[in-house]
């Protein structure tokens, strides 16, 4: 029985993919600082060795380690928005502590990693649909961020002969997600309390929308394929959706189909349009997104309205 430690496990997607990788018979060991994270969003927190730290504790991080076959590395600093405000601190997180993790996982002879980084962001404006042979260059130091570690990663996959495969996430939407930072969340709440949509620019803005069950199936393909060295990997759904269109779905799901929406001014770092193709992921992983952004959203709605903390905030 494989035993997997995620770090930032009782996030939106941690918890999730722990979930998932349980139900396969794996032993999941989950690593976060509960900054944002929470035992609760987990399915059965008893099942699952939790570790309340942080991933820049070089060495707590290498003394889990040992006890492992593998790492997920999913905690980071993951806002644009607040990338912006608080480079230091996305660097500190995102940069320093991937370093970190990669180290600890050196020094504990564990030869696999997977890293959730980023499409959108790390990439920066360019005209979509972007892949893996698209040149990055991001416009937000979270952007940035995700891009260093990519490269620590390369050079660690080459440097130690570890397999370490870098998955650029698209915009994930699903349950779970009442903390998460994104338009999403921000949308649903928006509704649930009675209160304007706020979209910033004028709508027309991109994203690429993937269901958390397609991203974590995805993740647990790349676990299992095992790469050689250093791979980057888009997973995505190869779908352009307006921010405007989603706020449209948003409101129909909700059954709320006029609810008000306002446009605030475009914020910094925040590319125009982004999509990526996920055909290198077919091709070496299997992956096919089989969740439509219609369904992906029905059903986050449907947990958001049945999360306890719905309306609170």
């Amino acid at each position: 029985m494989p035993r997997i430690l995620i770090t930032g496990g009782c996030g939106f997607i941690g918890a999730n993919l722990a979930s998932m990788l349980r139900e396969q018979g794996h032993e999941i060991t989950i690593l976060d600082n509960m900054s944002r994270g929470r035992k609760d969003f987990l399915d059965d927190a008893m099942s699952y060795q939790v570790i309340n730290a942080d991933i820049r504790d070089e060495n707590l991080v290498y003394d889990v380690a040992r006890r492992q076959n593998a790492i997920v590395h999913l905690a980071a600093f993951g806002s644009v928005v607040e990338s912006v405000e608080h480079p230091e601190e996305n660097f500190s997180i995102n940069v320093e502590g991937t370093f970190r993790v990669l180290n600890a996982a050196r020094r504990a002879g564990i030869g696999q990693v997977i890293f959730s980084s980023t499409g959108g962001a790390l990439i920066g404006n360019a005209i979509p649909p972007v892949d893996e042979k698209s040149v990055p260059r991001p416009i937000s130091p979270y952007g940035a961020s995700k891009l260093a570690g990519e490269g620590y990663c390369c050079a660690f996959a080459n440097a130690y002969d570890m397999s370490i495969t870098a998955l650029r996430f698209a915009n994930v939407v699903g349950p779970i997600s009442w903390h998460k930072k994104g338009a999403v969340t921000a949308f649903f709440k928006a509704i649930i309390n009675n209160q304007p949509i706020r979209i910033y620019g004028d709508g027309s803005a991109t994203r690429d929308f993937l269901y958390v069950e397609d991203l974590c199936r995805g993740i647990i393909s790349a676990l299992e394929a095992r790469l050689p060295g250093f791979n980057a990997i888009h997973l995505a759904s190869g779908r352009e959706v307006s921010v405007r269109s989603l706020a449209k779905i948003a409101c129909d799901v909700a059954s709320s189909p006029d609810h008000p929406i306002h446009f605030d001014p475009k914020r910094k770092g925040e590319v125009e349009r982004n999509f990526a193709t996920y055909d290198l992921a077919k091709k070496e992983l299997g992956f096919l997104p089989a969740v439509s952004i219609e369904e992906a959203m029905q059903l986050t709605w449907e947990w958001f309205r049945g999360y306890e903390g719905g309306g609170s905030g």
